[in-house]
C-alpha cells in the first residue's frame, strides 16, 4: 500500500486523526491545550498493521502541529518511537 493512497482526516469532534483501510479504522488520539498538542494513543487494527498506517497518522499530526505552530507532547509510545527514528520530523 502506498502512503499517498491514505486519506488522513482530522476529526475534531472525537479528537483524533483517522484513516480507513479495507474497512478498518486506524486512529491517533490527541488532546489540544493552549499552544500544544498531546499525541496520546495510536490504534491500528491487526488486519492493517505493518503497512505504514500508524506512521502516516503520526506524520499527518506532526504536519498539523507545524502548520498551527503547536508544541508536540508525544505521550504515545508509538509516537515517541517514530520521533526517535525520524528526529527531522519533529516540529
Amino acid at each position: 500500500m502506498e502512503e499517498r493512497e491514505l486519506e488522513i482526516r482530522r476529526n475534531d469532534a472525537e479528537h483524533r486523526f483517522e484513516t480507513e483501510v479495507e474497512g478498518e479504522t486506524a486512529v491517533l488520539v490527541y488532546q489540544l491545550r493552549e499552544g500544544e498538542i498531546d499525541l496520546q494513543h495510536t490504534v491500528v487494527p491487526p488486519a492493517i498493521e505493518r503497512r505504514g498506517v500508524g506512521s502516516a497518522l503520526v506524520r499527518a499530526a506532526l504536519e498539523h502541529a507545524r502548520a498551527e505552530e503547536l508544541r508536540v507532547i508525544p505521550s504515545c509510545p508509538f509516537v515517541q518511537a517514530y520521533l526517535e527514528r525520524h528526529p527531522e520530523q519533529r516540529p
